[in-house]
């Protein structure tokens, strides 16, 4: 009988941790770079691109330009992060991120975030168009250097980060040779308008997490009762207007129009349930609508402006 230890199969418990540590880290790196945000960026920047390159394109400027957006915009959401780090400790909604958590440490976030930062910009300028190099550097500025820490002292925190938030189309509009003339700031001033209904709710949700983190996002200042619910209605209003104006402009016609009356009208009767009564189930209704309204509005414009080129053509 053989007294020989037999050969186990299975693969060293020091080769299952290495590989499970990086899988891990590398989760808490695509963590920490937001990806959802990041696909959201995507889409507005490939429907810029598609209106701005007015019938005539190529896929690989806009495939150039969607690497380099996404190499900044996880940079930004890493900066926005390491700045952060303190205050999501604080909060119950962001106090497993990475470096609150203790997974990442708070230097090589901050190297990462500038890395990213600095060779999405290089790249941007190398393989699109130097103009959407800058205002994609613009945006990340704005973003993670002036939006995230001023959180800490004015609710007019708000409307300075709606400016880097609405600038991805204009960065795809860009990138396919367009101007910045009125079609560009019509795309920017629909996603300006946009976020603050959104960003209300959210603020208003989680108003007892801010306010315990020191944020002052406008809730967490404990304001009069249905005073962001109104605000929310102001904007959701202005919006219904703003929406029409690409149409005015040409880039598009009336089925957009009517598309966008309809999901203004659904966006606004939201807000106005919500400012009614301001509770976490009318919150969320603004924040669903909200998700529904943005994709299927862009939608709505990409297809009649090709339509509307189509026809254009024809008639030539």
């Amino acid at each position: 009988m053989s007294t020989s230890t037999p050969i186990s199969t299975c693969p060293p418990v020091g080769q299952i941790t290495w590989t499970s540590l990086v899988l891990a880290r590398l989760a808490d790196y695509l963590e920490m770079s937001k990806p959802r945000i990041s696909l959201m960026v995507l889409v507005t920047v490939t429907v810029g691109y598609l209106l701005g390159s007015q019938g005539v394109w190529q896929l690989a400027p806009l495939v150039h330009a969607c690497i380099g957006i996404t190499i900044v915009a996880a940079g930004s959401s890493a900066l926005n992060q390491w700045f952060e780090q303190k205050t999501d400790g604080l909060m119950q909604r962001t106090i497993d991120r990475p470096i609150p958590a203790g997974r990442l440490h708070a230097a090589e976030v901050l190297l990462f975030g500038l890395a990213c930062g600095v060779l999405g910009t290089a790249y941007l300028w190398a393989n699109v168009r130097p103009l959407t190099a800058l205002l994609t550097l613009l945006t990340m500025v704005l973003y993670a250097g002036v939006y995230t820490p001023l959180k800490r002292y004015t609710s007019l925190c708000t409307a300075i980060g709606a400016v880097p938030g609405a600038l991805p189309p204009v960065l795809g509009w860009t990138a396919a040779g367009g101007a910045l003339n009125a079609e560009a700031l019509s795309l920017f001033a629909i996603l300006f308008l946009w976020q603050f209904p959104h960003f209300l709710a959210i603020a208003w949700k989680y108003q007892d997490d801010y306010a315990a983190a020191g944020l002052r996002m406008l809730p967490a200042v404990r304001p009069w009762p249905r005073i962001t619910g109104l605000m929310a209605v102001g904007y959701a209003l202005c919006l219904l207007a703003v929406s029409l104006w690409p149409a005015s402009l040409g880039l598009a016609g009336r089925a957009y129009a009517a598309a966008a009356i309809l999901l203004g009208t659904m966006y606004l009767m939201s807000a106005i349930r919500f400012a009614w009564n301001e509770t976490p189930q009318t919150a969320r209704g603004v924040i669903l609508v909200s998700l529904v309204y943005l994709p299927l509005l862009l939608v709505a414009l990409t297809v009649d402006h090709f339509q509307l080129l189509d026809w254009s053509l024809q008639t030539f």
